[in-house]
């Protein structure tokens, strides 16, 4: 049983280890290339194509009207675009987008309110619905808690002059990064994916994906892939690799923002973790295998795809190498046979180097003093670890229900107008006011990563303690927010 615990946990390192290579590769393509994609000329304002802008709603009475009042204030021809707001919401939203519609139509914007009678497919069947009644050659899509640049078409529309781009897609920045610690965090985790990761497989012409918002699809590249399809979570990823696959390229660009808005409340954010990592575990039982067979694409290509597709995959690594780290601190005391072992497995400590040269090029990425950046880097990076683990339990639960093909609803993120530090979101009618079973599991888990703290004390075998005080502490934070913001949405 000690032999079959030392494999589990080896592999599970090894996993992680080869995750971190890969993102270090991401890092050296970033730095190579990070200059901006050249943009092909710009384009006579007589010449400019028809595009579509798709607004899916369900519910967003706190921010719908700023969306809208964003969009209209496109640099864009009113006669070149349409904004189609796909509105499945069942509550006061219905009727502040009319009253919106109707005074945009009254300006003289092309702006109407499309409603279904069933929410079939979720985001996915109303992007669907949309798409068959749309007039534009190019689709922009954006959530409810988006407020896009005026600029954005005019900068993303002259990228299709090549014929080969089916998307464009622009980096999401942040409304109130600074509200609270769990915003900053988000925003660092993010941040690493809409600089280093994107650009840095992007620049290489591996998969990328459309984020779901903030981008613009030419209609022909949707339809060809397949459209739009309902049968995960992550509707955007999916459409992504099946365009990839056919074909088409996709074009990000880092310099070209997008603000929105961060889940302020701890049980908002699981509800997106959840979204996202399940949604990922499904595009991976559909897609991986379509492109490890396919022979044109490159070898170092499919490993990226790989390791892209499962990626949500590292939070069932950390799940089990936090359960299992302390019967390994009990075995490493008492049975010298696997001495070995236990040496050779400090040459996965590279991994977090590996991952901490990762984030701190992203993060330095927006610093012009690196010295400031470092101290920042020093103080977010273990929190952020930290908090990361403390999610990896609910997060590893949704990716076991996405292999196995077990399937859920469409769970919206409730968004909050939550800008600065004096905005409250007390009462906000979309929070849920419960308490899951899996926040007893997470305060167990909190519970049991003291006991690891303790056993170093015991065993006077420190090497794990930084581990289970980032676990002990992660578990702590997100058990006790998940409390605390369900009180406060009463």
């Amino acid at each position: 049983m000690e032999l079959v615990l030392i494999i589990i946990y080896g592999l599970t390192l090894s996993f992680i280890f080869l995750y971190s290579i890969v993102q270090i590769n991401l890092v050296i393509n970033y730095l190579k290339h990070k200059t901006p994609a050249e943009l092909l000329t710009t384009i006579p304002e007589e010449k400019l194509p028809f595009v579509t802008v798709q607004l899916p709603l369900y519910n967003e009475l706190y921010v719908v009207e700023r969306l809208i009042d964003s969009i209209v204030k496109f640099d864009y021809p009113k006669d070149k675009f349409e904004i189609q707001i796909l509105d499945d919401s069942t509550d006061e939203t219905v009727e502040i987008v009319a009253k919106k519609v109707t005074e945009y139509t009254a300006l003289g914007f092309n702006i109407y309110q499309h409603r279904r009678e069933i929410r079939t497919g979720f985001k996915a069947g109303a992007l669907a619905e949309g798409l068959a009644i749309s007039k534009g050659e190019f689709i922009a899509i954006f959530d409810a808690d988006f407020l896009p640049d005026s600029s954005f078409l005019k900068k993303t529309v002259p990228y299709f002059q090549n014929q080969k781009i089916g998307v464009v897609q622009t980096k999401w920045e942040h409304l109130n990064k600074n509200y609270s610690l769990l915003t900053r965090l988000q925003a660092f985790g993010l941040d690493a994916h809409f600089t280093v990761e994107q650009t840095g497989r992007n620049t290489k012409n591996h998969f990328i994906n459309f984020n779901g918002t903030a981008g613009i699809w030419r209609k022909s590249c949707i339809e060809d892939a397949g459209g739009w399809e309902a049968d995960t979570l992550t509707e955007d990823l999916d459409l992504s690799y099946r365009a990839q696959l056919k074909g088409w390229k996709f074009q990000y660009l880092e310099k070209l923002g997008s603000p929105a808005e961060l889940p302020a409340a701890m049980n908002a954010l699981k509800n997106q973790q959840f979204r996202w990592t399940k949604g990922a575990a499904e595009c991976t039982r559909k897609n991986l295998l379509k492109v490890l067979k396919n022979k044109k694409i490159p070898f170092n290509t499919k490993v990226h795809a790989l390791f892209h597709l499962m990626n949500s995959s590292i939070f069932i690594c950390i799940v089990l190498l936090a359960v299992l780290s302390i019967p390994m601190l009990i075995i490493k005391n008492n049975f010298v046979e696997y001495a070995l072992f236990f040496k050779l497995g400090s040459f996965f400590i590279l991994s977090v180097l590996f991952l901490s040269i990762y984030y701190f090029t992203s993060l330095s990425s927006s610093y012009e003093n690196k010295l400031r950046a470092f101290i920042h880097f020093i103080f977010l990076f273990p929190l952020f670890l930290s908090v990361s683990m403390g999610l990896s339990l609910h997060n590893a639960i949704a990716v076991i229900e996405g292999y196995m093909g077990k399937k859920s609803p469409f769970i919206r993120t409730p968004k909050f107008n939550i800008i600065e530090k004096k905005d409250v979101w007390k009462k906000n009618k979309y929070l849920v006011s419960s308490v899951s079973f899996l926040t007893v599991l997470e305060f167990l888990m909190t519970v049991y990563f003291l006991f690891g703290i303790y056993s170093a004390f015991h065993y006077q075998d420190f090497v794990l303690i930084p581990f289970h005080i980032m676990l002990f502490l992660g578990f702590g934070y997100v058990t006790f927010y998940s409390l605390f913001h369900s009180r406060k949405a009463k």
